[in-house]
């Protein structure tokens, strides 16, 4: 029989957080039939030890461990394949979105008949420039985004089996899941949190939430692409009445500018447009050359099932859903 709820947690070093996040879920899953879907993306800690004792000592516990660290997105991506639930939700292991919530989620989704639940952030306790900069990149999302914007929301989210599946027949390596998640559609309803702060543990870092935001806007924005093609049309124009000007100036003796100095400063200003420019068709490039590529989305080392009452392992899949 397959559980209501499958809770999926990507987990890399977080052998602090893990007992009280265990903890917490099984507390307010309690009257809910669910199973937890816990993914080592590669931990170099007690992390996969921790899991292992759960899935030994109690029901409904899977572990699955990746070959080596893939990132969170795939990390949630390997975990989504593994699920058996009717309803699946996304969390984090760093107890920055509360577990208590996903009862009322769940009774959210089936009160409007929604496909999905998103946790929607009204306020974060952490520091000011990492809410300026989330700030900021949501609102960039929402004026340059193909799907639908949906506010300050992260990967906490509740999903119906169909989402799921449509999600696993997505095939793209470079993985946007809150995106990928809005872009399937269906009925997509907000519930409001405030998101709490690291307790334990590091974050990810800023050159990787770059990192993230570039791979978000280069998978649903070609907005990149049309200011490229503007900035180099608005170059040349003006390089071409600054160069007249310069021209006329200096004819009628108002200025004194060598030609070298002229034509050094007006290569040295095309030239960065160029490379701004080329730089920006490589992002894109990039993503084409890596799904060419067709290698697997993640590569599985281990996968300890969960147990029943009775003490006999599930079956689970062991694969990626594109090579099942």
């Amino acid at each position: 029989m397959h559980p209501k709820l499958s809770v999926v947690v990507p987990v890399f070093n977080e052998e602090e957080s893990l007992p009280e996040l265990h903890a917490r879920l099984r507390k307010a899953l309690a009257g809910i039939s669910h199973e937890l879907v816990y993914v080592d993306d590669g931990s170099a800690d007690r992390s996969v030890e921790i899991v292992e004792g759960w899935t030994r000592a109690e029901e409904g516990v899977t572990l699955v461990q990746l070959s080596r660290n893939f990132g969170m997105e795939i990390a949630m991506s390997a975990g989504i394949d593994q699920s058996r639930g009717d309803w699946v939700v996304l969390i984090h292991a760093d107890l920055q979105d509360p577990p208590e919530l996903i009862p009322q989620m769940l009774e959210e989704a089936l009160r409007q008949q929604a496909d999905v639940v998103y946790a929607r952030r009204i306020g974060r306790d952490e520091s000011a420039v990492k809410r300026s900069l989330a700030t900021t990149f949501y609102r960039m999302m929402e004026r340059l985004a193909r799907v639908p914007f949906q506010g300050q929301a992260g990967d906490f989210r509740l999903m119906s089996r169909r989402v799921v599946e449509a999600v696993q027949r997505m095939p793209e390596r470079r993985r946007f899941l809150r995106g990928m998640v809005a872009w399937v559609g269906f009925e997509q309803v907000p519930i409001e949190y405030r998101r709490a702060g690291r307790s334990h543990g590091r974050g990810a870092s800023y050159p990787q939430l770059f990192r993230l935001a570039i791979e978000a806007l280069t998978a649903y924005s070609d907005v990149p692409l049309s200011l490229a093609t503007i900035a180099g049309t608005f170059t040349a124009i003006v390089s071409a009445l600054g160069g007249v000007l310069v021209a006329l100036l200096t004819l009628f003796g108002v200025v004194d500018v060598s030609t070298q100095s002229f034509v050094l400063l007006a290569l040295l200003f095309l030239g960065g447009i160029q490379l701004i420019t080329v730089g920006i068709i490589g992002r894109y490039l990039a993503r084409v050359h890596e799904e060419s590529l067709k290698r697997p989305l993640y590569l599985l080392s281990r996968v300890v099932p969960a147990r029943t009452a009775s003490g006999r392992e599930l079956d689970a899949p062991t694969e990626p859903a594109e090579s099942r």
